[in-house]
């Protein structure tokens, strides 16, 4: 059973598409860019700025422009247009009754990440927030798993588990010598998770909870090989 768990944000802990996305519609808007809000879902999970150029080709400066004109909006209505998935208090509740730490590593910036956890009451069930800055820096995912493991006094990096639902999340632990799961529930494109070969993928609510509560017999045999 892993010791310390970070979480993603969006399409992990909580279902953003509603304010993602019609953010991302009022930016594309400033650049005379029309574009229905179920094409946008991509978006939710990599980095804003690097999104903006490689989905529809801006410069630097452009995507610069078009993340300033995104936050326009989503600091003060997207934000909140978003809802926790079913049974996640319950599980992160069952996560602190074991003892497990969770932190949240998210490439959203860190004071949005703060005010969505409390906003929804989630913020209790967590030790450690760490997000981008609002500046830019930090967003590669493996960065911010990096502060998390800091913040969290460096633990033994077997004993700590990366959960989120798109490649960057995998790719970002991997980079960092951590172990992943790909939960199925989030944005990522068919595939996507399978190609970056996380160390586990849970197709529900009650997977994941069984492979971080030790219930699962694939992590029980990690396990007995990592603790003993």
């Amino acid at each position: 059973m892993y010791r310390y768990v970070l979480f993603d944000l969006d399409g992990t802990l909580t279902d953003p598409q509603e304010g993602i996305t019609a953010c991302v519609q009022h930016a594309l808007a400033a650049f005379g860019i029309d574009e229905a809000a179920d094409q946008l879902t991509h978006f939710i999970g990599p980095p804003l700025h690097r999104s903006f150029m490689e989905c529809y080709g801006f410069t630097d400066a452009e995507a610069t422009e078009a993340v300033r004109v995104y936050r326009e909006r989503f600091g003060t209505l997207g934000i909140f247009e978003n809802r926790v998935y079913e049974g996640m208090p319950e599980l992160l509740g069952k996560l602190a009754e074991a003892g497990i730490v969770a932190a949240v590593a998210t490439s959203k910036p860190e004071p949005y990440a703060v005010r969505i956890l409390d906003h929804f009451d989630l913020a209790r069930y967590f030790d450690v927030v760490a997000g981008s800055n609002m500046d830019g820096s930090r967003t590669d995912k493996g960065d911010v798993i990096r502060e998390a493991l800091a913040r969290l006094g460096q633990p033994d990096k077997h004993e700590v588990v990366m959960v989120g639902d798109r490649k960057h999340d995998v790719e970002g632990a991997r980079r960092e010598g951590i172990d992943a799961i790909g939960v199925t529930w989030g944005y990522a494109p068919e595939g996507e998770l399978e190609a970056a070969e996380p160390t586990f993928l849970a197709s529900s609510l009650s997977d994941l909870r069984d492979l971080l509560l030790g219930l699962d017999g694939r992590l029980r045999d990690k396990g007995e090989e990592l603790f003993s």
